[in-house]
């Protein structure tokens, strides 16, 4: 893989989706283009490589796509952030708030490692407050999150004030035009 691969150009922009004014970045375009896709892990690798890492926690849906093949190669476990009713076992769970209303995500209780350094990945990191409310259910279940990846942020919808103290890693950001 290049080392100049640019993976802007992998990311589909989708303009007025899903509200008008709004630029969706979109990583179904990744998954479709294998070497964006390979690009994306191997930079996880590179960057976590020599972390320790007990698990890592991923938000559904597409968190999952990036986590799973990156657990795999680091033969650590992944732990699945779902929302609420999702997960069939004893079940932690967190509500916090969005623009307008409020949702709920859940872990297995007994899948968080006691006293484990967990890595959280996401696709895209935006306001920080799904990652935020899972940094506080896995502190919950007794367990560290030691940082945040997303294949993309978004610094300028402030994510580093929902996420304060945690390190955060993208390889791709985008800022407000």
């Amino acid at each position: 893989m290049s080392k100049n691969f640019n993976l802007d150009d992998a990311i589909r922009k989708v303009p007025d989706f899903p509200n008008e004014g709004i630029l969706f970045y979109d990583i179904t375009s990744i998954l479709m283009n294998p070497a964006a896709f390979s690009y994306c892990i191997e930079q996880m690798m590179k960057l976590y490589k020599n972390e320790k890492i007990d698990a890592v926690a991923a938000a559904e849906a597409r968190g999952f796509l990036f986590a799973a093949p990156f657990c795999e190669r680091m033969g650590i476990p992944l732990i699945l952030i779902r929302k609420k009713g999702k997960l069939p076992g004893e079940t932690l769970t967190k509500t916090y708030a969005l623009e307008y209303g409020e949702d709920s995500i859940q872990i297995h209780k007994n899948d968080i490692p006691q006293g484990g350094k967990i890595l959280l990945v996401d696709d895209l990191i935006a306001t920080g407050g799904t990652l935020k409310a899972a940094v506080e259910l896995i502190n919950q279940a007794g367990a560290e999150v030691i940082g945040a990846f997303g294949v993309v942020g978004l610094p300028f919808l402030n994510y580093e004030k929902q996420l304060s103290g945690i390190t955060i890693k993208t390889l791709v950001n985008y800022y407000a035009e």
